[in-house]
């Protein structure tokens, strides 16, 4: 009998890649398909439609314990957009599809859509269809974001090239950090029904319960007339998104310790953790900040915009990925983000 190949052997983006490779593009207008934040179709001579689809299921992307339905319905039209947001495109319209469980009251539903609704607002997207079913394992959400942006100015992430800077919005690992809060509290709750203690810690959980996409930021570039040479949303953890923008463009990276951006709130989690910060700076998900690189000559205009970090570089691909301490050691860095399927 031919042995069966396990989920977890060869992972989430294995996985995409085996069963996408009999797929050819048919259509002139398919100009980027599978392989980046967003496929990319060609609208006239001057732009693209940009979209992607992201789904979040209970018990693996969330839990419902500590996590409001109207932050989870925010949470994911963020999560989906701020992939349009990597494409340097602006985000315009969703659709929403969820499948419910009977352990959900229609009340219920009403406050996920009432995140759904708020996000909408904040940045300005329609909301124009999607499905609704059943399930019997509780709820999952699938939404589909759709935007434009310029072909000239469209990034993907395999093209950063050697000599360019690396540069994240905003900081790191809080998310991660607010996560570890939530579940410690469950597991206080359940195991002696005290009340979670969560004051103190309004930051972190934030962070993680309904982030933010950093939009003015691509504001910024433009206004500067800057466009960034790759992309990729953080969604994952820092270490895995350098790692895709490096192997797609066939580069190697050095990053610095001292470059990388925390917020002082995330330090002191981790320090009540015993956590090295370090750790959810690299490896944490669920930040959705931007990593991307631009090119050298654009250190002086990059720098002195806000809320955005020069943590490195890119370099030759036969160096490697590396991150360069404290102390000037070079590490090889290691992929230790959110991995699908995993045992």
């Amino acid at each position: 009998m031919t042995k069966q190949t396990t989920l977890a052997e060869i992972g989430e983006f294995g996985l995409i890649e085996r069963i996408t490779k009999p797929f050819t593009h048919n259509h002139k207008s398919t100009k980027y398909g599978v392989g980046d934040d967003c496929a990319v179709i060609t609208s006239s001579k001057t732009t693209c439609t940009v979209i992607t689809t992201d789904m979040l299921v209970e018990g693996i992307h969330f839990d419902l314990i500590y996590t409001p339905l109207k932050h989870l319905g925010y949470k994911a039209v963020v999560a989906n957009i701020s992939d349009i947001y990597a494409m340097n495109g602006t985000p315009s319209h969703i659709t929403v599809s969820i499948a419910v469980s009977a352990k959900f009251s229609v009340e219920a539903i009403e406050q996920l859509y009432e995140g759904i609704h708020l996000a909408c607002k904040t940045y300005t997207i329609d909301l124009i269809g999607g499905d609704t079913t059943s399930s019997v394992t509780g709820l999952t959400i699938s939404i589909t974001a759709i935007g434009t942006a310029e072909t000239s100015a469209i990034t993907y992430r395999n093209t950063a090239r050697v000599n360019d800077l690396i540069c994240v919005t905003g900081n790191l690992g809080a998310a991660y950090m607010g996560l570890q809060i939530l579940q410690r509290e469950k597991a206080v709750f359940t195991q002696a029904g005290a009340q979670p203690k969560l004051e103190g810690y309004e930051y972190v959980l934030q962070r993680q319960l309904k982030p933010e996409s950093p939009k003015n930021v691509l504001e910024s570039l433009k206004k500067a007339n800057i466009i960034p040479t790759s992309m990729i949303d953080i969604s994952d953890g820092l270490s895995s998104e350098l790692f895709h923008i490096c192997k797609q463009s066939g580069v190697g990276c050095n990053i610095y310790e001292e470059k990388l951006p925390v917020h002082e709130q995330t330090v002191e989690v981790c320090n009540e953790f015993s956590i090295e910060p370090l750790i959810p700076m690299l490896h944490g998900g669920d930040d959705y900040e931007l990593l991307f690189t631009v090119d050298i000559t654009n250190y002086d205009t990059i720098s002195k915009i806000q809320d955005i970090h020069i943590i490195g570089s890119i370099t030759q691909a036969d160096k490697g990925l590396h991150l360069i301490s404290k102390a000037g050691d070079h590490v090889p860095l290691k992929a230790q983000g959110w991995t699908s399927f995993a045992q």
